[in-house]
């Protein structure tokens, strides 16, 4: 197109053609005049809500629906019994659904925000000590929170007093006492994964440092009979720590002191604080029990023999005031430090407001529907369980199938128990997604998946075998474990960040009441001292997959380059 000249004057009395001047009064006149804004219809909110509801849900549905129809069928078609109080199942499912549903979207709009401005504020406002005092805070409030952590408390009755009174004492007078070490001790671990963060520790190394003295630990207290019963207890805690409040709060300040210390390059940064905070309760449990049971017979206390009573003890009441305990310590260090230290004022509170309420509101409903949908569908599950390879422990009929294919039949299921819910846990998946990105396709989000819920299968197995036949626990964690550290040796440490954090994020609000559900039914069916160490297994058999996994991976990439032609 040929350009052409015209001079200014000419444009200028183009464009006044098409002007009008209106009176400022007559706009406002109008906006007056204008008729009222219309209220939404039924349809329109159907519009609006619908697709961003039907995404939460659908996450949750996929995590749990699986699992709840899994458990069903194996107990119709492998046990041929059906589900026992199916109404009140089936309300407890839904309400575990919604309550995750909205639970862990109050985490992402309400807290989560908060947690990574703070981290990303405080490095270059305050004293490294204030950091860290924050971190031993944050990491005790967040413990506070979990969800899980209320499964512990379904697993106090199935414990025999006389084989394990120590245990039973940790579950019950002492409880206060365990969740205190449980939360000093992911709180140091936060601490730790904070100094890691701003001076670039290797998490390698950490790792070779603190998973052998632990180890000599669990060692120690095994040959103390009082101790022994204990450890699957400790391990276990480690497991439940690292669940739907910790794991994206804890990662929300690493992201944040990563990006402030100027080593959020590496999106692997923030990775290895949670492996941290699966590894540090172990030993706080133990050193709390250990002081416990140095106290002799003097230290045990009796068992309350009632319920407390009081509206604030009834259903629902008493899950509501639980999710307020929860919920709101945590929320207040947020906020205190947010105004108070860091003087930066609350944006859009509007949304801060709707991340809490719906924070609030999911954990009422998930501990309503907890013990009524999926710890009692668990417990139902295990108590039928060895009615495939021994008699039924109520009726006293006969197995349903010889020792060695019912017991074949268990360990299935219970691998099958681990792997499927493996899958369905959000946070795996989300990290599968981070880890393709991060390895350009050369670790595939599909090979991560399936790499760690086979070591969760594994390791769901062996804690079966171990109640099953009594097996000593501590030697299974050692020798796992000892395996763990001599594949971390070998790995590079991108690879090593990974398979250490998978253990951690297998273990979430879905998998940890199921697991040990079906390991209380199974140790009351088959009388055994505890029903622990389930969990524990769990948590190093993804250690062992993910890093035989990338090792293979490495080799196979290494010789694809070794025969291309130069």
């Amino acid at each position: 197109m040929s350009e052409r000249e015209i001079r200014y004057g000419t444009y200028l009395g183009a464009i006044k053609r098409h002007k009008r001047r209106v009176n400022f009064s007559a706009i406002l006149e109008a906006e007056r005049l204008r008729p009222a804004r219309p209220r939404l219809r039924l349809v329109d909110l159907h519009r609006l809500l619908t697709p961003y509801i039907s995404v939460r849900l659908a996450e949750q549905l996929r995590a749990v629906v699986p699992l709840a129809l899994l458990l069903i069928a194996f107990q119709a078609l492998a046990l041929r019994t059906s589900l026992l109080d199916t109404e009140t199942v089936v309300l407890g499912i839904l309400a575990v659904i919604i309550g995750l549903m909205f639970f862990m979207e109050g985490v992402k709009r309400g807290l989560m925000p908060f947690a990574e401005n703070v981290g990303f504020h405080m490095p270059g406002r305050m004293h490294p000590s204030v950091l860290l005092g924050f971190s031993l805070l944050l990491g005790g409030a967040a413990t506070f929170a979990e969800p899980a952590i209320g499964a512990l408390q379904a697993a106090a009755d199935a414990i025999s007093s006389e084989r394990a009174p120590w245990l039973k004492q940790l579950l019950g007078p002492y409880a206060l006492w365990l969740v205190l070490a449980v939360a000093t001790g992911v709180g140091l671990a936060v601490s730790l994964g904070m100094l890691r963060l701003m001076f670039g520790w290797r998490l390698k190394v950490l790792v070779m440092v603190i998973v052998p003295p632990t180890l000599l630990f669990t060692v120690w207290a095994a040959q103390q009979p009082a101790l022994a019963p204990i450890i699957g207890l400790a391990w276990d805690c480690g497991a439940i720590t690292t669940g739907p409040v910790t794991v994206p709060l804890v990662l929300a300040v690493g992201v944040g002191v990563a990006a402030s210390t100027g080593r959020s390059d590496n999106p692997l940064s923030g990775f290895g604080i949670v492996t941290l905070a699966s590894l540090f309760p172990i030993v706080g449990v133990l050193s709390v029990a250990t002081y416990l049971t140095a106290q002799g017979a003097e230290g045990l206390l009796p068992m309350a023999s009632e319920a407390p009573d009081g509206w604030h003890a009834e259903s629902p009441f008493a899950e509501i005031l639980g999710a307020f305990r929860a919920i709101v310590p945590l929320l207040l260090l947020l906020v205190l430090v947010q105004l108070l230290l860091l003087r930066r004022r609350i944006r859009q509170r509007s949304v801060f407001l709707y991340g809490v309420i719906m924070a609030i509101a999911g954990m009422a409903l998930f501990n309503l529907g907890l013990t009524a949908g999926l710890v009692t569908l668990g417990e139902q599950a295990g108590v039928n369980v060895p009615w495939a390879f021994s008699p039924h422990w109520q009726t006293g009929a006969a197995a349903l199938y010889p020792f060695a294919l019912g017991i074949a039949v268990t360990l299935a299921f219970a691998f099958t128990v681990g792997y499927g819910a493996t899958l369905a846990e959000p946070a795996l998946n989300a990290m599968g997604v981070t880890v393709e990105n991060l390895t350009d396709g050369a670790f595939r989000k599909r090979q991560l998946l399936h790499a760690v819920a086979i070591g969760v299968g594994c390791g769901a197995a062996l804690g079966v075998s171990r109640i099953l036949f009594d097996l000593p626990l501590w030697l299974l964690l050692v020798v796992g474990y000892t395996l763990a550290l001599g594949l971390t040796i070998l790995s590079r440490e991108e690879l090593v960040n990974l398979a250490w954090d998978s253990a951690g994020v297998t273990t979430g609000p879905v998998t940890v009441p199921l697991l040990m559900a079906l390991g209380i039914g199974l140790g009351h069916a088959v009388e055994a001292a505890d029903s622990f160490g389930i969990l524990a297994m769990c948590s190093v058999g993804p250690i062992v997959s993910v890093m035989i996994t990338g090792l293979w991976i490495d080799i196979k990439t290494r010789g694809r380059f070794q025969r291309r032609p130069a």
